[in-house]
């Protein structure tokens, strides 16, 4: 570097000219005040598109400093000199990059990187401070991300960019209530009962406990705030694995006491984005099957799915039990989501606040995957709930 300075030095009193050259090296280079210089070989004859009297340079960069990005080189024809640039490019990009995160408050420590702040998987927060994970498929491109508050899924999106996780619109994003959306969790308790609404595993904190770029672990154990309302020995870890073409999740309980049993209900209370309901219809397998419809009567009644292919025009929270293969087709985009309960999740819920713009309601219809009939865990024993989203197109 001293003895380009020197160069540079000697040169300045020089009636020599600076080149912009080398193609090889260099096609356009960013200086600051100065206009781009663009330059061509043509075959092996340097044909410069433009020349600046070195002196010139200098006086109209004052604030230019040849660093490690700039270096100069001897061409081989005399009495020149060639600027190359090595790192510019990449500096400023990661300049731009870092200045973008620091504006919607993503943490860059731990495992999160301003690199991967906008393109790679680690533990990163929202704009509120709530901490989640992002996931990224590193041959596909499909993400998803994991709020550690909830241990809820609030995104999966494909190869493609389509987005089939919805958030509400109204929902609260930092902590001081469960997220509205998502894949979230109602445990120990689906709906009402003895302890509060859908239970606590929604508004806790969850912990991670292993992950990389397309997989996370996270787990739930005993607190003083569980253990006021639900004083059992339990220990749930959620696992979400982002594969190439698809989204897994395990929801396993255990029981880690010596001696004592305990009884619990279990929901993912999914919310699935459509591009609006007129374009939706849920198929499955229920036709002919018996459903609770909530809102019918004075407290509900059982009553028989004559359709192959269910549309929403009308507020819904229904139950439909022994039902757990749900495809929704949306027309709006073209593809089809099979909701793949393989294990631990028997039910179906359908339900949408139909006509509540607050909710957003035209933008997403929840299809929840459930253990509706409560499990009896003895001392030792393990439950798990396995749900797979896979994409297709229509």
């Amino acid at each position: 570097a001293s003895s380009s300075s020197r160069h540079l030095h000697s040169l300045l009193f020089a009636p020599t000219v600076l080149t912009i050259a080398d193609y090889s090296t260099v096609s356009v280079i960013n200086f600051p005040h100065i206009p781009h210089f663009i330059v061509k070989r043509e075959r092996t004859k340097l044909s410069p598109i433009m020349k600046l009297s070195l002196t010139s340079f200098l006086l109209a960069s004052t604030s230019l400093s040849f660093s490690s990005a700039f270096v100069v080189q001897p061409t081989g024809l005399t009495g020149r000199t060639s600027v190359v640039a090595h790192a510019s490019r990449a500096a400023t990009k990661k300049a731009s990059r870092a200045k973008w995160v620091e504006a919607r408050g993503i943490s860059t420590g731990g495992a999160a990187s301003v690199e991967a702040s906008t393109s790679s998987s680690g533990i990163m927060k929202n704009d509120a401070g709530l901490e989640y994970v992002k996931l990224v498929h590193p041959d596909t491109g499909a993400s998803a991300e994991v709020y550690l508050f909830g241990g809820v899924v609030t995104s999966y999106k494909d190869a493609e960019g389509t987005e089939f996780i919805a958030v509400r619109p109204d929902a609260k994003m930092d902590g001081s209530k469960p997220i509205s959306g998502g894949l979230s969790h109602c445990w120990p308790q689906f709906g009402p009962g003895e302890i509060q609404q859908h239970g606590f595993a929604r508004n806790v904190m969850w912990t991670v406990k292993s992950s990389s770029d397309t997989s996370v672990e996270l787990e739930m154990a005993p607190s003083d705030y569980t253990k006021a309302m639900w004083d059992k020995e339990f220990l749930c870890t959620f696992s979400v694995s982002l594969e190439a073409d698809q989204l897994k999740t395990n929801m396993l309980v255990n029981n880690v006491g010596a001696e004592d049993s305990f009884d619990f209900q279990a929901a993912l209370h999914s919310y699935f984005t459509v591009s609006s309901l007129d374009k939706l219809e849920i198929t499955g397998s229920f036709e002919g099957k018996e459903f609770l419809n909530k809102l019918a009567g004075d407290g509900g009644e059982m009553q028989t799915e004559d359709r192959s292919a269910i549309t929403i025009t009308e507020e819904y929270d229904r139950v439909y039990k022994g039902v757990n293969d749900p495809v929704l087709k949306d027309s709006g985009t073209g593809k089809a989501l099979n909701v793949m309960n393989t294990a631990g999740w028997e039910d179906t819920v359908l339900w949408s606040p139909y006509g509540n713009e607050g909710m957003g309601y035209n933008n997403f219809v929840c299809v929840e995957s459930v253990k509706f009939d409560p499990v009896t865990l003895a001392a030792g024993a393990s439950w798990e709930g396995v749900l797979v989203l896979k994409p297709e197109k229509l």
